[in-house]
């Protein structure tokens, strides 16, 4: 067993934690902004009661937390769909490893699937960069986020990623959580969804020197995760361009929390995400035993990325950009006019940051790019 308090500094809160959290929370200058969008038909003094009323995680993630989820699909979204859920043995616990296009909302969406179809909550890796304000990280760590640490020099980084490695584990085969990560650091930006293979270095440092198994034990299920109206579509475009050509692209104060918000309140038309069918053991097992480590972590990020690409929900949007990128009507039996005034439209609001071409190609790239990886 482990010691629990090995990892007090990454965790999540503890129930008996959350009474103070909320406390603090209903107490921020912002908390009466987070309450009218949360919760619109309720005062803050009510909204104040429900979050007091809240003693544990469970109460927190069950009566907070689904409203957020349910006014998000409601006011941003035309449906949230989904399909995989019977994939799942609802006794095994999983490492759920998604493809990343929201801050926020790829992983809490995922939670309130599996919530609303039995599944328990799991927890969710939540970079420490974001981490900024007592509020943000109150209502993190009170809905099962834990800290992935950014940064640092090669010998801390390799410390840090034993220790992300340790946790996941413990959370997944010691305390049963299920746990969301994202199969890469960042966001995808480009419409190009990739497993970084040092994901899947970090994930095996726990696990022994038997490497299949260090992954089986896991239990990793892909998720795919696609949405109409790309999150942060135009931000994204704007922060490629500015680091084309390899330049260093510097994040400006409070862009993070800007993304975060964006991406919340941004309509996204259709949401769709697809649970793949896990890795077992077997299909690591089919790798060719004499692989060079770094070879055969290669093939399982490759595996991943068939299942995740192949699992993409393609909206018209996708195949309206890969026409217009390539110059020919190849899709154009997929999607109407309307559609594709509508998609103009978005696109022409690049027009108030510049007219270079690159800009636009980029844009185009962030919602044609899936069409070839699928």
């Amino acid at each position: 067993m482990t010691d629990e308090h090995k990892f007090d500094d990454i965790r999540p809160y503890r129930d008996d934690e959350i009474p103070a959290a909320m406390q603090r929370i209903v107490s921020d200058p912002l908390f009466p902004q987070v309450a009218q969008y949360v919760y619109p038909d309720r005062t803050v003094g009510e909204v104040r009661d429900i979050l007091l009323g809240c003693s544990d995680i469970y109460g927190f993630q069950t009566t907070v937390m689904k409203q957020v989820n349910e006014q998000v699909i409601a006011r941003t979204t035309d449906g949230l769909t989904f399909s995989g859920v019977e994939r799942l043995d609802p006794s095994k616990r999983y490492l759920f490893i998604s493809n990343h296009r929201d801050i926020v909302l790829d992983s809490c969406l995922l939670m309130y699937i599996l919530h609303t179809n039995g599944h328990s909550i799991g927890e969710i890796t939540f970079g420490s960069n974001l981490m900024k304000g007592q509020m943000v990280i109150d209502i993190g760590k009170s809905n099962k986020m834990f800290r992935v640490d950014r940064g640092g020099n090669p010998r801390e980084l390799y410390t840090t990623s034993v220790h992300l490695s340790e946790y996941i584990r413990y959370a997944i085969t010691e305390k049963k959580e299920s746990v969301w990560i994202a199969q890469r650091n960042g966001r995808t930006k480009d419409g190009n969804d990739r497993t970084d293979q040092g994901l899947i270095k970090m994930l095996g440092m726990s696990g022994g020197k038997d490497r299949v198994k260090a992954l089986a034990d896991l239990n990793i299920a892909p998720v795919s995760v696609s949405y109409e109206w790309e999150s942060c579509d135009i931000l994204k475009a704007l922060e490629l361009y500015a680091s084309r050509d390899g330049k260093p692209y510097i994040k400006k104060p409070g862009e993070d929390l800007n993304s975060i918000l964006t991406g919340i309140t941004q309509p996204k038309g259709r949401v769709h995400i697809e649970i793949c069918e896990p890795l077992t053991a077997s299909d690591l097992s089919a790798i060719p035993a004499d692989y060079a480590d770094a070879r055969f972590r290669h093939a399982v990020a490759e595996l991943m990325d068939r299942r995740i690409c192949g699992g993409y929900r393609l909206f018209p949007n996708a195949y309206i950009a890969h026409d217009l990128r390539s110059g020919i009507s190849e899709y154009a039996g997929l999607y109407t006019n309307e559609q594709r005034d509508a998609f103009m439209a978005r696109l022409h609001e690049l027009d108030r940051y510049g007219s270079d071409p690159a800009l636009r190609e980029i844009f185009l790239g962030i919602y044609a790019n899936p069409v070839d990886s699928h």
